[in-house]
């Protein structure tokens, strides 16, 4: 028999139109239980942890999550002359883009966004106002990826590579930058933040 936890739901229903968010995979061998919820409902990893936990913790289990979400930053300095861009390469996706990375327990996006930043490439950064855009896609055809880019300003130039996850980084004009961007959702995000900035003199 097939068994599934669900969650998202804190009242009786007659009717359940939910989808599979997660699978329990149990050690052993001990077979599978799904995780389902309403289909308008989004929960990652530790949250889908947190609330299984109870019943399956006791077993030792690993959770396939079919939802992602991570936090990061568009950073940027300015070194007198012009504005320039700190672009990542990611040794697992071999593309540039944006420091980031998944949320930790207890995380705001924010403290989320700092953190990578800082872990990836050592710099530290201050978040400006009124600036968070989001991202929408989906990964070998079956996990779905929200991505939130804020705006953050160097606290300092020099970059500290974290080598075991990072394959280059560098500071780019806002042209090569784009140049140099692998995916359109990437440039639409830099894009914005170059307007933000023509809003906001001063910045």
């Amino acid at each position: 028999m097939q068994c599934a936890y669900i969650m998202g739901i804190s009242h009786p229903v007659r009717n359940f139109d939910g989808r599979v968010i997660a699978i329990v995979r149990r050690n052993g061998g001990k077979g599978i239980v799904w995780v389902v919820a309403p289909k308008s409902t989004r929960f990652i990893i530790h949250e889908i942890k947190d609330a299984i936990d109870f019943a399956e913790g006791k077993n030792g289990y690993h959770i396939e999550c079919f939802y992602e979400s991570s936090c990061g930053a568009v950073v940027f300095r300015d070194d007198g002359r012009e504005r320039r861009f700190l672009l990542i390469r990611n040794k697992r996706s071999a593309h540039w883009g944006f420091p980031k990375g998944h949320m930790e327990r207890g995380e705001s996006k924010e403290q989320t966004a700092m953190r990578e930043v800082r872990e990836e490439t050592g710099i530290d950064i201050e978040l400006l106002p009124d600036f968070s855009r989001s991202s929408e896609y989906t990964i070998q055809g079956r996990i779905e990826k929200n991505v939130v880019i804020f705006l953050g300003k160097a606290q300092q130039t020099t970059i500290t590579r974290q080598e075991e996850e990072i394959d280059e980084c560098g500071w780019f004009a806002f042209g090569d930058a784009m140049d140099t961007l692998n995916y359109d959702n990437d440039k639409r995000i830099l894009t914005q933040a170059h307007e933000y900035f023509t809003q906001h003199a001063g910045v």
